[in-house]
């Protein structure tokens, strides 16, 4: 029993030596998979100190010093780092399609109105695919038109909304709707919008343009076409809003010859392809067609 229980660390240790030889030997004889499509570099992009400060890569519409990237500008107030809404909407002078849009705002601290006329303002994507704006803090309206809805189409998954007063934040990533030269809808507009860092849309697929008085529908319109901010009567405050339109992935070259991994596709030839099945003659079809009559 005593030299069992002595040699039992040299059994360990000669099953250790085994299985790390049985490993060497495995990876001597596996290769590496390479897909072989050769890939462009990745683009360096030196991020903001916080998540909500733009990236080297980003279009800085308002930093809190002017709106002179927007058409309507004059109109609102800016004041410490902040524009607060009047008198009309904001629309940018810069076009966009598939892009990153961070904002940030504040409904008013003072309390007025109730459902949708608390704090209502929009981000309109394309100036016609709105993400809602309002104060949904402790504030009941019709569920697809609170803070965070895909207006008329679809509510936000939790609502994420700070009190009034308090600054929050839009990330939205958008992906334009494509159309083909008749007007018809090639690919639907697509959207996923955090509120305050919370996921309440995940890649939801637009109906079409959203509106209050109509159904959504899609018409054909260009590939690129301004944001708007809405102005609802509601002195919002907005601040930091910038956008980024490298958001698209990196496409590679296919492998031009096969490699040892990665095998070169090919068409099948006439001799595996199917054969095709031959057109039946008059007589069959005759009894074919008695048959089906029965």
């Amino acid at each position: 029993m005593l030299d069992t229980f002595l040699s039992r660390p040299r059994w360990i240790a000669l099953a250790v030596v085994s299985l790390l030889a049985s490993a060497s030997l495995h990876a001597a004889f596996v290769s590496e998979y390479k897909s072989g499509i050769v890939w462009p570099e990745p683009p360096i992009v030196s991020p903001g100190e916080t998540a909500a400060d733009p990236p080297s890569d980003a279009i800085v519409l308002f930093d809190g010093g002017d709106l002179d990237e927007f058409h309507g500008g004059d109109k609102w107030v800016v004041q410490d780092g902040h524009a607060i809404a009047r008198g009309g909407g904001l629309t940018s002078k810069r076009e966009f399609g598939d892009c990153q849009i961070h904002l940030e705002f504040a409904t008013p601290e003072e309390v007025k109105g109730k459902g949708q006329g608390r704090g209502n303002s929009g981000l309109y994507l394309m100036g016609r695919y709105e993400v809602q704006i309002l104060d949904s803090f402790e504030n009941t309206t019709y569920f697809d038109g609170q803070c965070g809805a895909i207006y008329k189409q679809q509510p936000p998954t939790v609502n994420a909304s700070r009190g009034p007063g308090e600054w929050q934040t839009y990330d939205v990533i958008f992906t334009a709707p494509r159309f083909r030269e008749d007007g018809s809808v090639e690919q639907p507009a697509f959207v996923t919008v955090l509120h305050n860092g919370v996921l309440i849309h995940n890649h939801f697929e637009l109906q079409g343009s959203t509106s209050y008085v109509e159904a959504p529908k899609y018409s054909k319109h260009p590939e690129r076409l301004p944001l708007n901010i809405q102005f609802h009567g509601n002195p919002v405050r907005f601040r930091n809003i910038w956008v980024r339109e490298n958001i698209q992935p990196l496409v590679g070259e296919p492998p031009a010859e096969a490699t040892e991994n990665q095998p070169q596709l090919q068409k099948p030839s006439a001799e595996s392809a199917p054969a095709e099945k031959p057109e039946p003659n008059a007589a069959d079809k005759d009894k074919s067609d008695d048959s089906d009559s029965a």
